[in-house]
């Protein structure tokens, strides 16, 4: 679906990471975890890269508004995106993706997720914890240092109110961190998985810790027909 929407409110939400909230038209739809592709229309400046961009919809479908989430790299897009006065519309050619919860509630589903790859994955368990839907998920949710975890207050809102659902943010850079430290481990996901092999993976963040991590559970002899991928490059 082609439509256009409109800029209702910006903020930002970790280190260099902005989001940005757009009215959503009825007669959308879409499953959380599905992106859609954002155009600019006629910006003030443009390079190489173009005026399109895809972007995960951070927003469950049962929340209010449309929203997305990106790091602020210095970029004509995100520029332009960044002083965009509210009102100004935007072209959205959505929904596309697969990343969406797998049917089967008795299959437990673990992410494992690094920086802004934590968006589509905030709407599947936003609306997951909605729905009280019995599948038991598990977030590994990795960055450098809280100030850097987009969404972290949410998804700590979501796992006390679903009790289904088990966070675990990891931080790499932070020695005063009182949870889980380091890199994302075998060691570390069999302490809060039991049995490593059950589950189906969801892995989304920058490319090298996606592949890093299927190398890990395929190590783990891990189904790969049980890990799903969502690939972040260039931000």
């Amino acid at each position: 679906m082609m439509i256009n929407i409109k800029l209702i409110k910006k903020e930002a939400v970790a280190n260099e990471t902005m989001a940005f909230h757009f009215e959503k038209p009825e007669e959308f739809t879409f499953k959380a975890g599905q992106f859609g592709d954002f155009t600019l229309l006629s910006p003030s400046e443009t390079d190489e890269e173009g005026n399109v961009r895809g972007f995960s919809l951070a927003h469950a479908p049962h929340e209010e508004d449309l929203m997305i989430a990106t790091r602020m790299r210095d970029t004509a897009f995100k520029r332009v995106l960044r002083d965009l006065p509210l009102g100004t519309e935007l072209k959205l050619d959505a929904p596309y993706g697969n990343f969406v919860l797998h049917k089967t509630e008795t299959t437990p589903a673990v992410f494992l997720t690094g920086g802004i790859g934590i968006t589509p994955v905030r709407s599947i368990i936003a609306q997951a914890s909605h729905d009280m839907l019995p599948h038991k998920i598990t977030l590994f949710y990795s960055n450098k240092t809280p100030q850097d975890t987009a969404f972290l207050q949410d998804l700590e809102s979501f796992a006390k109110e679903n009790p289904n659902f088990t966070f675990v943010p990891v931080m790499t850079r932070d020695e005063t961190w009182q949870g889980e430290k380091g890199h994302i481990t075998k060691e570390m996901l069999t302490k809060y998985v039991p049995d490593i092999t059950t589950p189906i993976y969801y892995l989304s963040g920058p490319a090298s810790m996606v592949a890093t991590m299927r190398q890990i559970l395929t190590e783990a002899e891990v189904n790969e027909d049980n890990i799903r991928t969502e690939e972040f490059s260039g931000y």
